[in-house]
């Protein structure tokens, strides 16, 4: 496993992360807590050191978990969760105010349910679950989470950029208030090259990259003929003919770059870590085999400049989640 720093944190962490959303029974359907626990003491087995979960994730289901996990191992490992927006709204509509989503008495509220799911004493990394840059000097969060800092219960504070709105945090990082943030970046979604890479580069910000296999489009494995269980968010992402547009586009990404769909997985990893301003990107991991296969690509071998190039053609400028 290879390690990079999460920018001023100065937190040494794998480059390839745990996702911990599908293990919380919510959104994901299908996630069974032993093999769950299983996946995650394999992780940490081979190296991983960064784990991404959420208050929301199964209403606390998947934090219980990873605490339950980290508790049992000697190996240090570091914990980032993320806080939900009190009004219940994802991603952050544009003119709500930030004392609707994130005053400061829901900020430490929720820090302090999250620390008793997890039974640590320290959060490392804190993060907003949605983020709107009109947020920046308003309300009293700030000072929450500045005074939570200071009496140990976080490391560093983050945020989680709404869907496929990578820009949509400059202001805050201009700043110097944030420690991380989190955004989609994947061979379709590129935009984080825009400016956000550049921004968090000058800033000393640690990037953690969500999604990369696209909620699993990129990995060849969603066909035209795939059926997602009943409750599975996957059934409204892939919705209509958005499975055979995606299988189509992964062919033709297989294609230019002469490789199997079975190769897809790694390839869609290795174009994030191609990135060094990246410092980590966390896959969901709910079987021990996705955990190996997904942890052989830390080897700190990048694509080539020629495959690169290839896949700045497949950009694909769109949002599912709508």
């Amino acid at each position: 496993m290879h390690y990079r720093t999460l920018g001023k944190t100065g937190l040494k962490i794998s480059e390839v992360g745990y996702g911990a959303w599908g293990i919380g029974q919510s959104g994901w359907i299908g996630a069974d807590d032993d093999q769950s626990t299983k996946a995650l003491h394999r992780a940490i087995e081979l190296g991983v050191n960064f784990i991404d979960t959420a208050l929301a994730y199964g209403d606390g289901h998947s934090e219980q978990l990873v605490g339950q996990v980290v508790r049992a191992r000697s190996e240090p490992v570091y914990v980032a969760t993320k806080i939900p927006p009190k009004n219940g709204i994802w991603p952050a509509p544009r003119d709500i105010a930030v004392e609707e989503a994130f005053p400061g008495s829901h900020v430490r509220q929720s820090t302090e349910q999250s620390l008793r799911h997890l039974g640590l004493e320290r959060i490392d990394v804190q993060q907003f679950h949605v983020w709107s840059d009109q947020w920046v000097g308003h309300g009293d969060w700030l000072e929450v989470i500045q005074a939570l800092k200071q009496e140990g219960k976080i490391g560093a504070f983050g945020i989680s950029i709404n869907d496929h709105q990578s820009e949509n945090a400059l202001s805050l990082i201009e700043t110097g208030m944030v420690d991380t943030v989190q955004v989609i970046y994947n061979i379709f979604d590129q935009s984080a090259k825009d400016a956000l890479l550049a921004a968090c580069q000058k800033h000393q910000v640690g990037v953690i990259v969500r999604v990369p296999f696209d909620e699993g489009g990129l990995t060849g494995r969603v066909t035209p003929e795939t059926k997602f269980p009943d409750g599975d968010f996957r059934s409204h992402y892939f919705r209509g003919d958005r499975k055979s547009q995606v299988y189509d586009r992964v062919r033709a990404i297989a294609n230019d770059l002469q490789i199997s769909l079975e190769d897809m997985p790694e390839v869609a990893l290795r174009f994030t870590l191609s990135d060094e301003r990246v410092s980590t990107v966390i896959p969901g991991m709910r079987s021990i085999r996705n955990v190996e296969r997904n942890c052989q690509v830390s080897d700190g071998l990048p694509l080539s400049q020629a495959q690169l190039n290839l896949l700045k053609r497949h950009r694909w400028d769109r949002n599912f989640y709508q």
